[in-house]
């Protein structure tokens, strides 16, 4: 069995105003669990050769807002290597925000970034076949 510990993969992506579901352009939370799922998937692909599956959670708190006009950052870290399941340490940080009272398109870079959701989840991969 492959120690697969440290491996880490980040996605970054705009949130655009349409995906706002609240009041003050606010975005679901179940969208930051969602690039979690797809930052999981690319995990699998890279230490297994498969896309795997996600089979639960066992920790998220949901920290710091997530906004329309956010740029986000999607962190997934293999803190544990088991025969078939992998477990994955998550981290959604909003790294720009838009900054509207400054003009329309304004937005900032935030230095340091805003840890929005953090969560703990096991993925399974399929056993491994002789070559």
């Amino acid at each position: 069995m492959t120690d697969h510990n440290g491996t880490t993969v980040t996605h970054r992506r705009y949130l655009p105003y349409s995906h706002a579901h609240y009041g003050g352009d606010l975005v679901d939370g179940a969208y930051g669990l969602g690039l979690f799922g797809d930052v999981a998937t690319e995990l699998c692909i890279r230490t297994d050769g498969d896309e795997g599956l996600f089979a639960s959670y066992t920790d998220v708190q949901f920290k710091a807002p997530v906004k329309a006009g956010d740029v986000v950052e999607a962190t997934g870290v293999i803190v544990r290597t088991g025969a078939r399941s992998r477990t994955v340490e998550f981290t959604l940080a909003v790294v720009c925000r838009a900054d509207p009272e400054r003009g329309d398109s304004a937005a900032v870079l935030l230095d340091p970034p805003i840890v929005a959701t953090t969560a703990t989840g096991t993925v399974v991969v399929p056993p491994r076949t002789a070559p």
